[in-house]
């Protein structure tokens, strides 16, 4: 009986110890990156490189930027923003402060955006630009403009200069 307590006791502590994001999702991520045209160089900050379309293991918690090139097609870059995921917060209030904490020292609540990276290149040449794409292959925004909208944030952990702020 004795021995059945102590492993209860010890089950409900690595519970309230270890937070819900970090066992359901863990501290990494399948990110995938498509271009259109297929076969571009993604080099990405963290020092990963592959041809698209490609899928790396990256941290949850990590902002990046990826360079995009193929001959041809204006180079371009994206800046992937790690943000607050939804779930932390049903961690705050379903887990306690613990779990948020855990969570969120070790990224695992944290979510890549925008994920999946698929964009479609501009040829060299045109006045066309860099777009990203949905999963269906709508057009969502510009590079330029998703860049824009998360250009600050992610300067705060890459650097101004990566994040294109200073030349």
């Amino acid at each position: 009986m004795k021995k059945l307590m102590l492993a209860a006791l010890a089950a409900a502590s690595a519970l309230a110890t270890s937070g819900c994001a970090t066992v359901l999702n863990g501290t990494n991520v399948d990110y995938t990156t498509e271009t259109n045209p297929e076969g571009a160089t993604a080099k990405f900050t963290n020092g990963m490189e592959c041809k698209t379309p490609c899928s790396l293991e990256m941290k949850r918690k990590t902002d990046q930027r990826v360079d995009l090139s193929y001959p041809g097609y204006k180079p371009t870059y994206v800046l992937i923003q790690s943000k607050l995921g939804g779930g932390s917060f049903g961690n705050i209030l379903l887990g306690g402060g613990i779990g948020a904490v855990v969570d969120g020292t070790n990224g695992s609540s944290n979510r890549l955006y925008p994920r999946p990276l698929i964009v479609r290149l501009a040829k060299e040449g045109t006045a066309d630009e860099a777009v990203l794409l949905d999963d269906k292959g709508k057009v969502v925004m510009t590079v330029e403009a998703h860049n824009d909208s998360v250009r600050v944030d992610v300067a705060k952990t890459i650097g101004a200069k990566l994040a294109g702020l200073e030349e």
